[in-house]
Parts: C-alpha cells; sequence; structure tokens
C-alpha cells in the first residue's frame, strides 16, 4: 500500500536533503514514467552502488521502449560514477518485469532473502536492549 503523499516525495527527492534521484521519462511535455535510484554500499566490494527503487512507465505507453530507456539510463549513471553494482527487487509474481529484466542482462539471486521491519516495530526493535 503507498502511503506517500505528493509533498513527501518532493521533500525526498527534491529537498535539501535528497536521499534519492529520480529519472522522468516524457512523450513530448507529457511524463509517461520515472526511475528511483539511490547509492548504497558493498562491504564485499569496498564500492558503491546504485540501487533501482523503482520503475514505473504508464500502462498506455508500455512497449515502446520508456522502460528499456529509464533502465539503460540509471545503468549508465551507475557506470559513469564507477559503481561496483546496480540491483534492483522485482515481485516473484510480475513474470514480465522478470523476464524483461533478465533479456536485458539481470540475473536474479536466489540465495538472497529481502527482510523487513515496518511502522511501529521500527520503534518496537529500536526500543530491544
Amino acid at each position: 500500500m503507498c502511503t506517500a503523499d505528493e509533498k513527501q516525495l518532493t521533500d525526498e527527492l527534491f529537498g535539501a536533503d535528497a536521499v534519492a534521484e529520480a529519472l522522468i521519462a516524457r512523450d513530448g511535455n507529457e511524463p509517461v514514467g520515472y526511475a528511483i535510484f539511490f547509492h548504497n554500499l558493498s562491504t564485499f566490494l569496498g564500492r558503491r552502488g546504485l540501487y533501482l527503487e523503482d520503475i514505473y512507465v504508464r500502462p498506455e505507453f508500455r512497449h515502446r521502449g520508456c522502460g528499456r530507456a529509464l533502465l539503460i539510463a540509471v545503468a549508465r549513471i551507475a557506470h559513469e560514477r564507477k559503481c561496483g553494482r546496480f540491483e534492483w527487487m522485482a515481485l516473484d509474481w510480475n513474470t514480465n518485469a522478470i523476464d524483461f529484466y533478465e533479456k536485458l542482462g539481470a540475473q536474479q539471486l536466489a540465495e538472497w532473502r529481502l527482510l523487513r521491519v515496518t511502522g511501529d516495530a521500527i520503534g518496537k526493535l529500536a526500543r530491544l536492549t
């Protein structure tokens, strides 16, 4: 469920303490998609990486190369910044996306599992002694 609002996203992406970057795909002046990404660090490589948090293309603009162009643009940024990794996740049921990513050279890492703490559970974990 998405709970972010426009102000929150504007602050996080474009504010003084921005924590992520965004690319916008356009058809003329009309925004049709976006990619949101940020840096992380691999202690294994001793180098920063680039993590793709979200990539989205409006349904009526899919299969026109927008998603491919966005993904390639973020990969170019990772390459230019000498990142050791460019990573993202896909939901296991989203086979269209997974097929798309694999055709572009991405590999699934079956040995890794995503772990998450959210909402009140963050505070509960923070209070443990």
